[in-house]
């Protein structure tokens, strides 16, 4: 099985396929590399596309030590595997936990993004829910150390996921499938130490607001928790686009998988073919017309 090594040691697994410009995709909480399969059937056909397990998420290596969880973590083992692989830059997707990490390696290591796709990003990031945010999280580990079967099964039914569960049961069943695969310990230590203790996006809009990448915004219209987020990053980031999905939850690449990819796919040829700019600034004009008395 191939690995990359993290900064702190922890061997991280990754598949790839494809060749040319370079993708990786950053799995959701509730996922893994397998999640990224319906993007990586396709967009192997045109890229170099690479899908890496998180670390506490196998067959990723599971550290016992709750500090070795923490979004500047995810972050940096984003990177790790570009290094290992040799990868100058590349299209950095990431959804939930993984639209995060994305955001998070084009503030830190915008060099090493082509571009940034931020996907069904921002449940907690209110400021003013923080602690509400934060005991959910600790309730959360809670029930996974207790009984991960019965907790799992809750959890790929939560308000932003029966969109899927109604569009297609036989879908979502594979997804709380592999869910239910999860390691326990793995899940309660990302909760506890990704989830629950990064940054609002509110605290990050000076970052925002700096980031000269090219970037995508991608959300369901039915995941409301990320609704706001969104708007907030397409309006922070001068360099965004916002694709909204109706009648959609939170995993919008496997539940609209044809019309995530192909957002992700124009997405793609606009910025390898230069046409992918800044917010032209006259859009910022006060009034509905741009006249003032």
């Amino acid at each position: 099985m191939p690995h990359a090594s993290a900064k702190d040691g922890a061997r991280l697994y990754y598949e790839e396929a494809g060749g040319g410009t370079p993708v990786i995709f950053i799995h959701e909480f509730a996922g893994d590399h397998r999640s990224w399969e319906s993007q990586m059937r396709l967009f192997a056909r045109y890229f170099r596309c690479i899908a890496f397990d998180a670390r506490g998420f196998p067959p990723s290596e599971v550290p016992e030590d709750g500090a070795r969880y923490s979004q500047q973590h995810a972050r940096d083992d984003v990177v790790a595997v570009l290094d290992h692989l040799k990868i100058d830059r590349a299209h950095v997707v990431g959804i939930s936990m993984g639209g995060f990490a994305a955001l998070h390696v084009g503030i830190a290591y915008p060099k090493r993004a082509r571009s940034l796709v931020i996907a069904g990003c921002g449940y907690g990031a209110a400021p003013e829910a923080k602690a509400k945010f934060q005991a959910e999280c600790e309730a959360a580990a809670a029930s996974f150390e207790a009984d991960w079967a019965e907790a799992a099964k809750k959890y790929a039914l939560g308000p932003t996921r029966v969109q899927f569960q109604n569009k297609d049961p036989r879908g979502w069943a594979e997804f709380a499938a592999q869910l239910g695969q999860h390691s326990p310990r793995g899940q309660a230590l990302t909760m506890r130490g990704v989830q629950m203790k990064r940054p609002s996006l509110w605290e990050l809009v000076d970052d925002m607001k700096k980031i000269d990448v090219p970037t995508l915004i991608l959300t369901g219209d039915e995941d409301e928790p990320c609704l706001e987020p969104a708007l907030l990053m397409k309006r922070s980031i001068a360099t965004a686009g916002l694709v909204v999905l109706p009648w959609s939850g939170h995993t919008i690449n496997i539940e609209e998988p044809d019309a995530f990819n192909r957002a992700l796919l124009d997405f793609f040829l606009r910025v390898d073919e230069g046409r992918s700019s800044r917010r032209d600034p006259r859009s910022h004009a006060s009034g509905i017309l741009g006249f003032r008395k």
